[in-house]
């Protein structure tokens, strides 16, 4: 694991678009590439800037959507269809995005997103770390073992307060208990993973997920068995780390 540390998150949300787009730009050269791509606000910077890295020939990148909520539709100001249309689906010509609906049959929609990827390797998954260690939706202590790339879960007290506490629900009570997320398997079989988290906030959860054993109670520290991640981290979620070197 590669960490980059720079001083403000805006900084650490370009260099990771940077990096990203560099990977995306060596993978089109053999063919059509696919990505994951994360939301929540951790992310603001780094598709801000992902948007507008030159010369990507998005009309060759197929992209897959990481998470998203049970029972509430795209309208809703939390959805992360509505959060990646706005921010980054409108914004650049794909050849395909393949949103996660968990509108009405959750079951049925894990099979066919199944059914889609199973096709596909992730050339560059986009991705943040929660506030409790998870990846995507996995909360502690996370599945590393179920091969299903998509699946249900419930999430945890300390994610549905993150939730709230970023702005996306009025109250504790409005955020959903369960959500269709990209398993951890899934996300680890991408070939480069691109890891933007800013904030204090997320300082130990970081200091834990690169520092700390490798466990489902932290479900982030999976990452340390990837053979190619770059961190971006500001000098905020830095400051728990002993070496911000490696």
């Amino acid at each position: 694991m590669k960490i980059n540390v720079h001083d403000a998150k805006e900084e650490s949300g370009k260099a990771a678009a940077e990096q990203g787009a560099q990977l995306l730009r060596e993978a089109l050269k053999t063919g059509d590439a696919t990505i994951i791509v994360a939301t929540g606000s951790s992310q603001f910077e780094m598709l801000s800037a992902l948007v507008e890295q030159p010369e990507i020939d998005w009309s060759r990148v197929t992209g897959f959507h990481l998470d998203e909520y049970l029972g509430i539709d795209d309208q809703h100001p939390a959805s992360f269809r509505k959060y990646l249309k706005e921010r980054f689906v409108d914004k650049v010509p794909l050849k395909k995005f393949h949103y996660v609906s968990g509108e009405s049959d959750p079951e049925a929609e894990c099979k066919r997103l199944n059914e889609i990827i199973s096709d596909s390797q992730v050339d560059v998954a986009f991705i943040g770390i929660g506030e409790n260690g998870h990846l995507a939706f996995n909360d502690p202590p996370a599945d590393f073992e179920t091969e299903s790339p998509y699946l249900i879960v419930d999430l945890d007290q300390a994610c549905r307060e993150q939730q709230m506490g970023e702005g996306w629900f009025p109250d504790l009570d409005s955020v959903p208990a369960r959500a269709i997320s990209m398993s951890v398997k899934q996300i680890l079989k991408s070939k480069h993973i691109v890891c933007t988290v800013p904030d204090e906030r997320k300082s130990q959860a970081v200091q834990q997920s690169v520092e700390g054993d490798v466990s489902p109670s932290v479900p982030a520290s999976i990452l340390q068995t990837h053979p190619d991640v770059n961190l971006f981290l500001d000098q905020a979620a830095a400051s728990r780390l002993a070496d911000r070197n490696q």
